[in-house]
Order: C-alpha cells, then sequence, then structure tokens
C-alpha cells in the first residue's frame, strides 16, 4: 500500500511537470511584464498609456492599442500606438511577443536610427513608423525582416541610399519610404519583391535616378508612386508588366522623352499622373481600351504633342483628368465633356482648339474645369448652366465667342467664374440664382450694355472685373451692398456718378477710362458738385468779416504752436528725425502723430515688437498705430517698398495699412481701427457667448485672409504670427488680419529674435518652429487651428494658472481620448443643435494642428469646409430659433 502511494505521488509530480512546463511565467517574462517594460523606454506627455498597469483589474487585452488573438489562450498580436505624440525609444522587448504581427507607432515623435533590433520579432508582418522623426539610413541588414509584408518608413529624415538588400524581402506587399531625404540611384533588385501590391518612393527630393525597368516585372503591383522625387531619363516600357496597376504617379520629376505605349496592358487603372516632367509627342492611344479608368492626371508637363478623341472609348468612370501646364496641341479630347463621373477636368496652359460641346450637360457630376490659356474657338454652351455640382469654371485666355447664356451661372454651388480675355459679346445676363458667387472676371471681352443690377444682390461676390468692355449707363448703386476687394470697371464707356464707397475703398486705376464718370476725386466732378462749390464761394464773403476774429486767434495759435516745437523737439532729440508716408489721405502731420502718442492712447503692448495705439485724427477719424522698435537696419527706399508691399493688399478680411511713420530706429505702421478690437478680447470676457453661426463666420474669414496671404496675393506672403489678438473684430464682427508679414519689415533675424521667448510658451506656434529653417504655410495653418479651437470652446489659448494650466491644444488633446471627449470639448453655451456641425469644425481644428506639418491642410482647403459647414449650419438655424440671440456690443 506504501508503495502505492509513493508511486501515485510519482505520477502526479510528472503530470506537473508535463502539463506546466519551465517555460512558463516563472521563467519567461509576461505579457503585461513585456508591454510594462515597452510603456518604460518611452515618454508618454499625454499620459495615453495611463492605463497599461499591473495594478489595475483591466486585462492587458484591454489596454489602450492592444489586440488580442479571440483564441484561448488570448495573446497579443496587434499593436497600434499612432498618433500619441510618443517619443523616447523603440524598445525590441516588444520582440518576446511571439504572436505579435503588427506594429503601429506612426504619427509619434521617436527620434532615433530605424529600429533594427526589431527584425527579431520573427513573425513581425506590419511594421509602420512613418511620420516620426526617424533618420539616418537604411542599413543593409534590413532583409533580416523576413516577415514582413508591410514597410512602412514614410516622412521620417531617412538619408542615403536604398541598399540592394531590399530586394531580398520576398514576402513584401508594402514599401513606402516617401516623404525622405533619400538620395543615389533606386536599385533594380526592387524588382524581385514580387509580392509588392503599393510602392512608394515620392517626395524624395535628393534621389538621382531613372526609373528603374525592372519594376515592369511586378505582375501584382496596384499602387506607384514616384512623384517629387528626382528622377529623370526616359520612362521604361514597363507598363505591359504592370496588368494589375490602378494608381500611377511620376509627376514633378525630371523625366523626359515620350510616354511609353500603353495599349491595352493597364485594364485596372485608376489614376494616372505624370505632371510637372519634360515629357514630349502625342499622348500614346489606347489607354483605356479596357473598362476601369477612374482618374487621369497629366497636369504641369511640356508635352507638345495632342490627344486623339479615340482616345478613350471605355472610361465611363473617369473622375479626374488633369493635363495642365504644357505644351499640348490639337483638339481637346471631346469625350471628356459627358462622362457621368467626370469631376475635374484642367487643361490651361496647353495649346488645346475645339469647342465645349453642349453635351457638357451630362456631366452630372462636374465641379470644376479650367482649361485658361488655350486656342479653344467655342460658344458657352446652354448645358452649362445645368450642372448643379459646378463650383468653378475657368476658361480665360482663349478665342470663346457669342453671348453668354441667360443660365451660365445657375449652379447652386457657383463660386468661381473667369472669361476674360476673349471675344465674347451681347449683354450680361442678369445674376440671380448664383448666390454662392465669390469671383466673376468678363474682362477684355466685347460686352454691351448696362452693368446687372442684380449683381448688388449676390451676397458674397467679393471680386468682379468687367474692365476693357463696351458696356455703358452707370454703375448700380447697389454694389455699394458688397464688400468688394476688387471692383475694375475701367476703359468701358460708363457714365453718371460713381457710388460713393467704389471710390473710396478702391484704387482710382481700376475707374479710369471712362470720361464721363464723375465723382469725388475724379477728372471729372458732377455738376452737383460744381453747384455746391458755388455755394461755398457765395459764402467766402462772410469770411472776411471773420477774418478780424481770427487775428485775435492767431495770437493764441502762435503760442500754442511754440509749445508744439518745443515738444516736437524734445520728440525728435529722443527719437530721430521721423518721416511720414500715406497711402490714404490722412489729415496729420508727423508732429502732431508723436504729440498723439501719449500715454491716455496706449492700449498695451502689442505684441512682442512694441507698443500700439488708438488716436484721433484731426478730421474725426481713430486710427491704430504699431510701433515697432526692434528691426534691422534698411534703407528708407528699401522700408518703404517692404511697407507698400503690404499696404497694396486689398481683402475685406485684412486689415488696410493706411501708412507709416519712420525714423533711424523705430517705425510707425498706421492701420485702419475697428469698432470691436480684438477676437482675443473677446473670448477673453467672462461674458463671451457669440452664437455659433457667428464663431463660424469668423473662423470663414480668417481663412479666408489667410488664403488670400497664401495663394491669391503676389507676392505670396505668410503671416508668420496668428493668434486672437491679432485678429480684429469690425462693428459687424467681421474679421480683419492685422501684424502681418512684419517679417519683410523689420528683417527675418530680428523677427525672429523678437519672436524666441514667445515662440517657446506659447500655443500658437507649432512644434517645429523652433528647429525649422524657414517659415511655411503649414505653420500658419497650425495657428489658425489653435484660433478655431478657442472659437469651438470658448477657452483661451493659453489660461492663467489660477484656471488651468494646460493650453487650449493640449486641453483639446486630453479630452478627445477619453469617451465622449470630443462633446465634451465644445462650448456648453452653444446650442446642442449645431453639435454636428461644430465636431465637423472640431476636426478640422484638430487637422491644422497636427504635429506633423504635411498632414495640415491648406488654408483653401479649409475654406471650403467650413464654407460647408456653414450652409449646413444656415439650414439649421432656418428651421430653429433656438440658436443663442445674444451678441455682445
Amino acid at each position: 500500500m506504501a508503495i502505492s502511494c509513493k508511486f501515485i505521488v510519482f505520477l502526479l509530480c510528472f503530470s506537473s511537470v508535463s502539463f506546466f512546463p519551465l517555460n512558463s511565467a516563472s521563467s519567461e517574462p509576461s505579457e503585461v511584464d513585456i508591454l510594462l517594460s515597452f510603456k518604460n523606454s518611452v515618454e508618454d506627455v499625454l499620459n495615453s498609456l495611463s492605463g497599461w498597469s499591473n495594478t489595475t483589474s483591466i486585462h492587458h487585452c484591454n489596454w489602450t492599442g492592444i489586440t488580442c488573438t479571440a483564441t484561448f489562450p488570448q495573446n497579443v498580436y496587434f499593436i497600434d500606438l499612432q498618433s500619441l505624440n510618443l517619443s523616447g525609444e523603440i524598445s525590441p522587448s516588444l520582440c518576446q511577443l511571439l504572436n505579435l504581427t503588427n506594429l503601429n507607432l506612426a504619427d509619434n515623435l521617436f527620434n532615433q536610427a530605424i529600429p533594427l533590433r526589431l527584425s527579431q520579432c520573427g513573425s513581425l508582418e506590419t511594421l509602420n513608423i512613418s511620420n516620426n522623426l526617424i533618420w539616418g539610413t537604411i542599413p543593409e541588414q534590413i532583409s533580416q525582416f523576413k516577415s514582413l509584408k508591410v514597410l512602412d518608413f514614410s516622412r521620417n529624415h531617412i538619408e542615403g541610399k536604398i541598399p540592394e538588400s531590399i530586394g531580398f524581402l520576398q514576402n513584401l506587399q508594402v514599401l513606402n519610404l516617401g516623404g525622405n531625404l533619400l538620395s543615389g540611384s533606386v536599385p533594380e533588385v526592387l524588382g524581385n519583391c514580387s509580392e509588392l501590391l503599393v510602392l512608394d518612393i515620392s517626395q524624395n527630393p535628393f534621389l538621382t535616378s531613372e526609373i528603374p525597368s525592372d519594376i515592369g516585372k511586378l505582375v501584382k503591383l496596384e499602387q506607384l508612386f514616384l512623384q517629387s522625387s528626382g528622377f529623370y531619363g526616359q520612362i521604361p516600357n514597363l507598363f505591359e508588366g504592370l496588368r494589375s496597376l490602378s494608381n500611377l504617379d511620376l509627376s514633378e520629376n525630371n523625366l523626359t522623352g515620350r510616354l511609353p505605349p500603353i495599349g491595352m496592358f493597364l485594364p485596372n487603372l485608376v489614376s494616372f499622373d505624370v505632371s510637372q516632367n519634360k515629357l514630349f509627342g502625342p499622348f500614346p492611344n489606347g489607354i483605356c481600351e479596357a473598362k476601369g479608368l477612374t482618374n487621369l492626371g497629366l497636369h504641369t508637363n511640356f508635352f507638345n504633342g495632342s490627344i486623339t478623341n479615340d482616345f478613350v472609348k471605355e472610361c465611363i468612370n473617369l473622375e479626374r483628368f488633369q493635363v495642365q501646364n504644357n505644351m499640348l496641341t490639337g483638339n481637346f479630347p471631346s469625350w471628356l465633356w459627358s462622362l457621368p463621373k467626370i469631376k475635374l477636368i484642367r487643361g490651361e496652359n496647353n495649346n488645346f482648339s475645339g469647342e465645349i460641346p453642349d453635351s457638357i450637360s451630362k456631366a452630372v457630376q462636374l465641379e470644376q474645369v479650367q482649361i485658361d490659356n488655350n486656342s479653344f474657338v467655342s460658344r458657352i454652351p446652354q448645358g452649362l448652366g445645368l450642372i448643379t455640382s459646378l463650383y468653378r469654371f475657368s476658361a480665360s485666355q482663349n478665342n470663346l465667342y457669342g453671348d453668354l447664356p441667360p443660365n451660365f451661372c445657375d449652379s447652386p454651388v457657383m463660386s468661381i467664374i473667369n472669361f476674360s480675355h476673349n471675344y465674347l459679346s451681347g449683354r450680361i445676363p442678369e445674376l440671380k440664382n448664383c448666390r454662392k458667387l465669390v469671383s466673376l472676371s468678363l474682362a477684355d471681352n466685347n460686352f454691351v450694355g448696362e452693368i446687372p443690377q442684380s449683381l448688388g444682390d449676390l451676397p458674397v461676390l467679393t471680386y468682379l472685373d468687367l474692365s476693357q468692355n463696351n458696356l455703358t449707363g452707370p454703375i448700380p448703386e447697389d454694389l455699394q451692398n458688397l464688400k468688394l476687394a476688387l471692383f475694375n470697371v475701367s476703359f468701358n464707356r460708363l457714365s453718371g456718378r460713381v457710388p460713393f464707397s467704389l471710390i473710396t475703398g478702391l484704387p482710382a486705376s481700376f475707374l479710369q477710362g471712362n470720361p464721363d464718370l464723375c465723382g469725388p476725386g475724379l477728372a471729372n466732378p458732377c455738376s452737383d458738385d460744381k453747384k455746391s462749390r458755388q455755394r461755398i464761394g457765395n459764402l467766402s464773403r462772410l469770411t472776411s468779416a471773420l477774418i478780424s476774429i481770427a487775428l485775435v486767434v492767431v495770437v493764441i495759435f502762435v503760442a500754442f504752436g511754440v509749445y508744439v516745437l518745443r515738444q516736437s523737439y524734445k520728440q525728435k532729440s529722443q527719437e530721430g528725425s521721423w518721416k511720414l508716408v500715406f497711402f490714404y489721405p490722412l489729415r496729420i502731420t508727423e508732429h502732431e502723430l508723436m504729440l498723439a502718442m501719449d500715454e491716455k492712447a496706449a492700449r498695451g503692448h502689442g505684441g512682442v515688437f512694441g507698443k500700439f495705439y488708438i488716436i484721433n485724427l484731426p478730421s474725426g477719424e481713430n486710427v491704430a498705430l504699431k510701433k515697432l522698435e526692434n528691426f534691422g537696419s534698411q534703407s528708407s527706399k528699401a522700408l518703404k517698398t517692404e511697407v507698400k508691399t503690404l499696404a497694396k493688399i486689398r481683402h475685406r478680411n485684412i486689415v488696410k495699412i493706411l501708412g507709416f511713420c519712420h525714423s533711424t530706429d523705430s517705425i510707425l505702421l498706421i492701420y485702419e481701427n475697428l469698432a470691436r478690437g480684438s477676437l482675443g478680447d473677446l473670448i477673453g470676457k467672462p461674458d463671451f457667448q457669440l452664437p455659433w453661426s457667428l464663431r463660424l463666420r469668423i473662423a470663414i474669414g480668417v481663412a479666408q485672409g489667410l488664403a488670400y496671404l497664401h495663394q491669391d496675393y503676389l507676392p505670396h506672403l505668410l503671416h508668420r504670427n496668428i493668434k486672437s489678438k491679432n485678429i480684429l473684430l469690425d462693428a459687424d464682427f467681421e474679421p480683419k488680419l492685422t501684424d502681418f508679414a512684419l517679417d519683410r519689415i523689420v528683417g527675418e533675424t530680428a523677427f525672429r529674435s523678437s519672436l524666441a521667448s514667445e515662440s517657446e510658451i506659447s500655443c500658437y506656434f507649432p512644434p517645429e518652429y523652433g528647429y525649422a529653417k524657414k517659415a511655411t504655410e503649414q505653420m500658419d495653418t497650425y495657428s489658425f487651428g489653435v484660433v478655431l479651437l478657442e472659437l469651438l470652446t470658448g477657452r483661451q489659448a493659453e489660461q492663467s494658472a489660477s484656471t488651468d494650466s494646460l493650453n487650449v491644444v493640449k486641453w483639446v488633446r486630453r479630452k478627445i481620448n477619453i469617451k465622449n471627449g470630443a462633446a465634451q470639448i465644445l462650448d456648453p453655451k452653444i446650442s446642442h443643435n449645431f453639435q454636428q456641425e461644430m465636431l465637423a469644425a472640431l476636426e478640422i481644428a484638430l487637422q491644422c494642428t497636427n504635429v506633423v506639418p504635411e498632414k495640415r491642410p491648406s488654408m483653401s482647403e479649409v475654406v471650403r469646409t467650413l464654407q460647408s459647414i456653414n450652409l449646413r449650419t444656415s439650414l439649421i438655424k432656418e428651421s430653429s430659433s433656438s440658436e443663442e440671440s445674444s451678441v455682445p456690443l
């Protein structure tokens, strides 16, 4: 019996060894320990991984970013820590997770060489470390990642050559090296990666390589992106092998020669782009013999061939066609105009001929057409007005002729029309349906008749150019209702009195060439003005009776003059000799200006450059003065040139520069003064409660002003110091940007020096500001995003220590990561009816404040998106009366 008991105990011990091997948690680290070890190697400033803890009851498979297998026992196979602002070290300790197949660390701030030791993760199939600060070269040992199917190193600072050993990654399906600093030649061995579906080597401007012909061996390749990467030479005959290709982008390189024959080799093609190269010759036929093409782009090349009409027979899914900025000739492909899914047609700056057919009405999804600077000989088709999705049609500098059809502007979303420099004739139709029209240019045609009265009823019309026609009659009074940034009717045959606001707000050159126009400041005063001067002459006799009184007054003025001279002398001795330059008629002298700048007029320290003042002119007007004290040495001529550049800006959302005054060590910029002060001061008030529609209108105005500086004004300008304090509001809450482009006046060195201390603490400045070599549009976009967050949250950008030390960007990023956090971000004082519109605007603000500059949208994109949100807001506002009606006066 004792022996049998001992035997049973032996069996139990043996069985325990069999079922619980020695490599259990007692000898190997658990998955929890491995994850915590990785957490300890990174810096988590947002505490996104705060839930990773062995003290919590939450299973590690439910931790942030962790996904486990569904079967028991559950094992970690996917780690997704994208966009958490993580930095520090990417530790290879994760390779102890034996089932790890996917690792995504994209959109963080890891600053190190390529973590080659991750190749120890034997089961790893996906490695994404894109959009970080990864640097150094790609080592030859890259081939150690033998199991990888997806390798994404894009948008980092990787340099040097692409190693030959990358061709040994036989299982690779996605290789993305775009947005780096790679150089040298692309190796032919890429053709050995026979499983590749996506190959992206785009945006590597230091590459000096021909396109490897072996790429043609990648029969499974679906997407090939080589744009903006210094490729040169001819495009090899690789299309025959790329039968699966759906997206091809070879744009913005130095490719030359003719395009190789394409034939029917690309049956699945979706996007084709060879823009901004030096290709020439005719475009090959047959590209769309098979069905499936939905996106074709050839824009910005130097073609000198033609595209034939039998080029496409099956491209019924084509959405985007871009061939702009080439030297293409011959008839423009007529089949394009009637494609049912076409959205974008761009062929500007070529030498195309042909007509715009009436069948364009079949293009029911068409949004944008740009065919400027070609040789089209055509009427404007009636079918144009039947396309309800069309928002831009630009066909200037062609040979268009005939009358404008009455419905040419009937699209409810039409925003931009440019038919200038053609041979159009007849009367300009009344425009009653295009309520979204922003820009209308019909200059240099043969239009006759009067300017349509209905133009004054278009609520957002901002740019109107009717110059160099044969228009007659008066300028409609209703045009004064518009806030026109450009109004040009020069060189017509107009007559009568010019509405007062159109004289005072715009350059006189925009009215010249119309000898029968009259008004104040014009060469031809109106008859009523002459009678007024006669009445004034009759009253002059009364003046002599007052001379004796005036003599008494003179004594007083002499005494006052002595005082002024003394004060002026003191001012000059302190600040040097002042010179005053006006761009608008301001009746004040240098001495009067200096005297007016006392402590009563001071309104604080206007940013980092100096004080600003609000002063009353003798005419009764108020103007704002910005005193720049820290600036580099520039000649008087250079200074005047730079200020003139800024003073020429005419936009409803940018403050006018009325003049400037300068001495040897200071500059005074004279701005128009706005009634409601700055947006920053308004947000800082305890009772700040603007309704959502007004906040959105302010955001759109600011975005429009920035987009104008970035893209529309020449030379293109950057604001460089966007913040709510530099956004002023007029009596109607129309926003206007101030303190723009001061770097042009004070010089880059002085500008950066003045902003150095502020940029370290202000959340308006993007993360890259401290190390970027030059300013970019993306920096302005980031600052705008911060202002938009202020409008959405009702919080000032920087909070005082007594309230909440988090600035608005950090506060939003912290809130957004918790459950229902997005809704908690929005200002509770705004009606819940607008929550979806505000959340859409919040998404824009988050995009604008992305830590990666390349991911931020352009300001023109921001404008379009905000305007679409505004349309939805207007519809809600019309159907609901619950929005706050109180607006602070």
